[in-house]
């Protein structure tokens, strides 16, 4: 079968599905062919796909069965539900950079299905089974699928990125090696930066303005993308890797045990029921706030310097929270 036929044959299924009556001649107006063509394609439908095609003088051509559906996407209602599920699971992660596509995708899907089933299906996704991600992002999708075309086309770009932790602006060339969606909702652009001389990470919703430019950029040999997203904690990069342990008392230690947070880790059980874990990571600024997270649950055992970021940062809180009540009130 050609690809001109089958798009013929989804045409005249979708002709004889409506309540016009319809007759080779009317087919062939409306496919701009000829009625030999059209006749040949409903032979063909009836003889070699088996449609339960009849036609009636009063009624024209016309299936005997309408939940009969062309064999061209041989998907079962399990598999379509998995997809639409998969679909919403995605656009929930990547924010409305895929909204249009995915939902357009689902759908030409789902017209091989009866409708009933169709809706039966959505009404479950929508009711049963719901995708949240918490906060969400302010993504562009445009900025988003040009950067999939540089990635994809080793095209260099220019960028105007906004920085929160200095709440400024600055202007970079940037060599985009890959795109991470990070915990569902943070979505990252990976790539060798000019201004820095290093890869670095940039939030693709902080991009201000993006270029592609005609200049080809080669990866650094020695970047190795599965190695690079192993040695991080969370999203941070940069610097050697560093041991660092952190013991979690009994109390917090479920919730440790039951992930996996980090590719190097290793658990140490106590007899207390406390556990102490151990990792391999590049950067502590993230780990800082992470451990942070975990209150008086948590305590870092190393490196030093880890332990006088916490211990910092913990000051800080309690000077803040000893002074806040005469600054509110006044």
């Amino acid at each position: 079968m050609s690809r001109l036929q089958l798009e013929r044959l989804l045409k005249i299924d979708d002709l004889l599905r409506k309540p016009e009556r319809q007759t080779a001649q009317t087919l062939a107006d409306e496919l701009e062919v000829s009625e030999r063509t059209i006749r040949d394609d409903l032979a063909f439908l009836k003889n070699r796909l088996n449609a339960p095609l009849e036609f009636q003088r009063t009624r024209g051509h016309y299936y005997t069965d309408p939940e009969w559906r062309l064999p061209t996407i041989s998907l079962t209602r399990g598999e379509l539900y998995a997809l639409t599920l998969g679909a919403r699971m995605l656009e929930a992660c990547a924010g409305s950079a895929y909204a249009v596509e995915l939902r357009s995708a689902v759908s030409r899907l789902a017209e091989r299905l009866p409708d009933e089933t169709w809706v039966d299906l959505q009404q479950v996704a929508d009711e049963r089974i719901i995708f949240r991600t918490g906060a969400e992002t302010n993504l562009d999708p445009d900025i988003w699928h040009r950067l999939e075309d540089a990635c994809r086309e080793s095209k260099q770009v220019w960028m105007r990125y906004y920085t929160a932790s200095r709440d400024a602006d600055s202007e970079r060339v940037l060599d985009p090696y890959l795109l991470h969606i990070y915990r569902g909702t943070n979505p990252y652009v990976i790539g060798w930066c000019h201004r820095r001389d290093e890869v670095r990470w940039f939030r693709v919703d902080r991009i201000r303005e993006l270029k592609l430019l005609d200049s080809v950029f080669e990866r650094k040999p020695d970047f190795n993308a599965k190695e690079h997203l192993e040695m991080i904690f969370q999203h941070e990069v940069g610097g050697v890797p560093v041991k660092v342990r952190i013991w979690f008392d009994a109390k917090t230690a479920p919730y440790i045990r039951e992930r996996r947070w980090h590719p190097t880790q290793e658990l140490h059980e106590h007899e207390d029921g406390s556990v102490t874990l151990q990792m391999v990571v590049r950067g502590l600024n993230d780990l800082k706030r992470w451990v942070l997270g975990y209150g008086r649950g948590a305590v870092v055992k190393e490196p030093p310097e880890l332990r006088k970021m916490v211990a910092e940062e913990v000051e800080r809180m309690n000077y803040n929270y000893a002074n806040s009540l005469t600054d509110i009130d006044s």
